[in-house]
């Protein structure tokens, strides 16, 4: 007498069904907050977690199928999440020129050439935030090199070297150069020298004593 045995249930399946139930339940509506999520350029650190989450996510629901059978609807969500990750904004600061010169209080923004500060081994790119009571300079990331008082420079001068325009900038007991090189190096470091003088306090002339009567 023969029985025929019963089949047992495959645990991998409702292992994988499961799994499949669990993502889809709490994935779904992250991508659909995607689009509100990505206007979130104010905090960095959240954009980057954010980033690895959906790639980290994303490969795991690729994965899924593997253990829940013929299933090709993770993979496409994963397929999206990726998607998202590489539309998302990037994580570097959003500050524009405009933004940093309402910031600083400045009138104009010209080309500052390259400028070595004291402490650095090599040159940068800066721009010169000129305001009425201090010239900001800046380099690509608005990170700030020098400041120098408007109201104290005595001297704003462009020359032409062997390696191509320098703006000396005296004040005080300090003087700096900003050099400048290429096609345009003169155009640029006569707006620069030109944007300066604007700023500079006119030097009182000097009236010559007369002689005493009789002298």
């Amino acid at each position: 007498m023969s029985s025929t045995p019963t089949p047992i249930p495959s645990r991998p399946r409702q292992s994988g069904s499961a799994l499949r139930n669990i993502f889809l339940g709490a994935l779904f509506p992250l991508v659909l907050l995607v689009p509100k999520i990505i206007h979130l350029r104010r905090n960095p650190r959240f954009r980057l977690f954010f980033r690895i989450f959906l790639g980290v996510a994303g490969a795991a629901l690729v994965l899924v199928p593997l253990t829940s059978g013929n299933n090709y609807v993770l993979p496409i969500v994963g397929l999206v999440m990726f998607v998202s990750v590489i539309l998302l904004p990037s994580t570097k600061p959003q500050t524009t020129v405009d933004e940093k010169s309402r910031e600083l209080g400045a009138l104009v923004v010209v080309n500052g050439g390259h400028f070595r500060p004291v402490d650095a081994t090599s040159s940068s790119a800066v721009q010169l935030f000129v305001g009425a009571e201090h010239i900001s300079v800046l380099d690509a990331h608005f990170q700030s090199l020098l400041e120098i008082p408007a109201g104290e420079i005595t001297s704003a001068r462009a020359e032409q070297t062997e390696k191509g325009w320098l703006l000396e900038v005296a004040w005080s007991t300090h003087v700096e150069e900003f050099s400048y090189r290429g096609v345009f190096a003169e155009r640029l470091v006569r707006v620069a020298e030109t944007t300066l003088h604007s700023v500079m306090r006119p030097a009182f002339p000097v009236i010559p004593q007369r002689r005493a009567a009789g002298a």
